[in-house]
């Protein structure tokens, strides 16, 4: 009986073919899962930075243009435009309540505000502001909504469109604080509201608005916000991207007060970096990856 084996020509063809596979299929399998990290990352980074620039211009697209400032570490500030970049800066703006003029919907589709923008100046005294179509009492509840019961109406503040703007005084960013009681050279006017009276603003201060310029159009703002890196590391040369919200410069508040708001936008960022050209703001953020050595991805947008 006749049995079948391998000649020593196959074993050798299937040797050197063996041999072949573990040298390419190992680097063609190594390289598969390279390319399948790298996609990963990529998509990830892509994806992280989009929505915290994302998440950043969101706001910063309802600023009141004139209080954009960036802050050193050391709380030195400049106004934007004309401002140097430095290492890992703040920028700080104070945010017109979007949300608060855009309103509800109490009956069908008409959308009624909760401050109209308006100051009737006929109706108007140095003691109280007349604001048609304004619902305080509403304006107080979204205000606490939104601040996670942190602040409420007799918190905001109001500017006056068209008011000469002083950045150095007139927004409360300096740094000891401190309320911003004189109405004559303020930017931000502190109100409160006043009792059964739904559509009026009085002053927060001690002070009436005696002597100040009341324009017809304003403003309402409730809290100034500020982005910036944290916890920075030194030897990966990254740090946590941060969002402060829910304080109020105008009553002496700051960014890094205790009880001011913060989430945080981003991890890995080495590089936050804005500029401005008029009234128009451009922000950058740059992101590292640990998984991938000597990668970094950056992302813009430009905020009109």
């Amino acid at each position: 009986m006749r049995k079948s084996a391998f000649t020593l020509l196959e074993l050798i063809f299937v040797i050197v073919v063996i041999g072949i596979l573990s040298k390419y299929g190992v680097e063609l399998l190594s390289q598969a899962y390279k390319n399948f990290i790298f996609s990963s990352v990529n998509n990830a980074l892509q994806a992280n930075s989009a929505a915290a620039v994302e998440s950043i211009a969101s706001r910063l697209q309802y600023r009141i243009k004139d209080s954009v400032i960036a802050r050193e570490l050391d709380g030195t500030f400049s106004g934007l435009p004309g401002y140097t970049a430095a290492t890992a800066p703040i920028l700080e703006w104070v945010g017109a309540d979007v949300d608060g003029f855009r309103g509800n919907t109490p009956t069908g589709a008409v959308y009624l505000p909760h401050w109209s923008g308006i100051i009737d100046i006929k109706s108007s005294s140095s003691a109280v502001l007349t604001s048609p179509g304004t619902d305080t009492g509403a304006l107080n509840t979204l205000i606490g909504v939104l601040s996670n019961g942190g602040s409420g109406i007799n918190d905001a503040a109001l500017y006056f469109v068209g008011s000469d703007s002083d950045i150095q005084n007139g927004y409360g960013w300096t740094i000891g604080g401190g309320t911003l009681s004189d109405h004559n050279t303020s930017v931000m006017h502190p109100i409160k509201s006043v009792a059964g009276e739904p559509t009026q603003f009085e002053s927060s201060t001690a002070t009436d608005f005696s002597g100040a310029n009341i324009y017809e159009y304003y403003q309402l703002a409730w809290t100034a916000y500020a982005v910036g890196i944290t916890d920075y590391n030194a030897s990966t040369s990254t740090g946590t991207l941060m969002l402060y919200y829910d304080y109020q410069p105008w009553n002496g508040g700051k960014y890094s007060d205790a009880n001011t708001k913060k989430v945080v936008l981003m991890n890995d960022v080495s590089t936050f970096q804005f500029k401005a050209v008029g009234s128009i703001v451009k922000i950058q953020v740059c992101v590292n990856s640990d998984l991938m050595e000597d990668y970094s991805l950056c992302k813009e947008k430009t905020i009109f």
